[in-house]
C-alpha cells in the first residue's frame, strides 16, 4: 500500500480503537474534532477515514461516518520500522551473538541481519566496517562479512591494553571528591550486583550487561575519546567472546560479581594502591577467562 507514512498508520489504528470503543451504528465525530483529538491534519484524517470505508469498517455518507462493524487484527496497519542508531545496534548485535551462540567463522547475511536488527542495510554495513578495524569481522574477497575469531596474541594484546586504560581510570576515580556523580553510580551498581547474587542460579546470564555497565562507569570518569572508543571493543570481546566457554559459567559470573564488589569497596576507601590491586586481580581473571575461551573453541593459534 502506498500510504505507509507514520502519521497515517498511527491515525488509522487510533481510529480503529475509537470505532471499537463505540457501538455499531454510532457516528464518528467531525473531521475537525478527530483532527484535534488525534493531533494530525485533516488531510491525514480524511485518508484514514477513506481507508476505513474501503475496509467496510465505517460507511461514509456525506459528512456522516457510521460504524458498521468491529475491527479485526488484520485490519490494523504496520508502520515503517523504527530504525536503530549505531549505539543501539552494538547492543543488539552483542545480544544476538550471546543468545544465539554465533561461532567464529560464521558468514553474516547483511540482508537478513538488517531485518533482524531493524536497521538500514547501509547502517549495518557501516557498523561491520567499524568492527573490521579491530579484526572482529573480516570482509570476504567477493563481498560479504564473516565473524572472525581471535588468536591468543590478539587476546593478550587486547587484555594488556585494557589493563593500562582501566588502571588509569581506577586511580583517577579514587581521587574524585565525595560529591562526584560516580559515587552514587557505584552505590547503585553495588545494589544491582547484590540483587543478582540472590538470584544467580537462575539469572547468571544477566551478568554480562551488568559487567559492561560496571566497567563503563569506571572508565567513564576519564574524559578521553580513545577510552570511549576502546570501551566498544571491550563490549564486543570481553562481554561475549569469553562466554563461548559455557563451562562453569554460573560459577565464573558469581566470582566476578564478588571481585566487582571488592573493587567497589576499595574505591570507596580512596586508597589508590588498594583499588589498583583489586582492579588488577579482576582484570587478570577476565584475561584468563578470554584465553580459556579461545582454547576451548580452538582459536588459540
Amino acid at each position: 500500500m502506498a500510504r505507509t507514512n507514520t502519521r497515517f498508520v498511527e491515525a488509522h489504528n487510533q481510529l480503529l480503537d475509537l470505532c471499537d470503543s463505540l457501538k455499531v451504528g454510532d457516528f464518528l465525530p467531525s473531521e475537525n474534532a478527530l483532527s484535534a483529538q488525534l493531533d494530525v491534519s485533516r488531510t491525514v484524517i480524511r485518508s484514514a477515514l477513506a481507508r476505513l470505508d474501503e475496509q467496510a469498517i465505517i460507511v461514509l455518507d456525506g459528512r456522516d461516518k457510521i460504524i458498521i462493524r468491529r475491527s479485526r487484527p488484520a485490519d490494523r496497519l504496520e508502520g515503517p520500522p523504527v530504525l536503530l542508531s549505531l549505539e543501539e545496534l552494538e547492543s543488539r548485535f552483542l545480544d544476538w551473538v550471546l543468545r544465539m551462540d554465533v561461532p567464529p567463522g560464521t558468514a553474516l547475511n547483511v540482508a537478513q541481519l538488517s531485518k533482524e536488527f531493524s536497521v538500514a542495510t547501509h547502517t549495518l554495513q557501516e557498523f561491520l566496517s567499524s568492527l573490521s578495524r579491530f579484526g572482529i569481522v573480516v570482509r570476504r574477497p567477493r563481498g560479504g562479512w564473516v565473524l572472525d575469531g581471535f588468536t591468543t596474541d590478539y587476546a593478550v594484546e587486547l587484555s594488556d591494553f585494557r589493563t593500562v586504560l582501566e588502571l588509569n581510570s581506577v586511580r583517577q576515580l579514587a581521587a574524585l571528591p565525595p560529591e562526584h556523580d560516580i559515587w552514587a553510580q557505584l552505590d547503585a551498581l553495588e545494589q544491582e550486583h547484590l540483587s543478582l547474587l540472590t538470584r544467580i542460579d537462575a539469572d547468571f546470564h544477566d551478568f554480562s550487561p551488568l559487567d559492561e555497565k560496571f566497567h563503563a562507569a569506571i572508565n567513564g570518569v576519564v574524559s578521553n575519546r580513545f577510552v570511549k572508543e576502546f570501551q566498544k571493543i571491550i563490549s564486543l570481546v570481553f562481554h561475549y567472546h569469553f562466554q563461548w566457554n559455557k563451562s562453569n559459567e554460573r560459577e565464573r559470573n558469581e566470582s566476578a560479581i564478588q571481585e566487582h564488589l571488592t573493587l567497589i569497596d576499595a574505591l570507596r576507601s580512596r586508597d589508590a594502591d588498594k583499588a589498583e590491586a583489586a582492579a588488577r586481580r579482576h582484570l587478570a581473571t577476565s584475561k584468563q577467562t578470554l584465553l580459556t575461551s579461545l582454547q576451548t573453541h580452538h582459536h588459540a593459534s
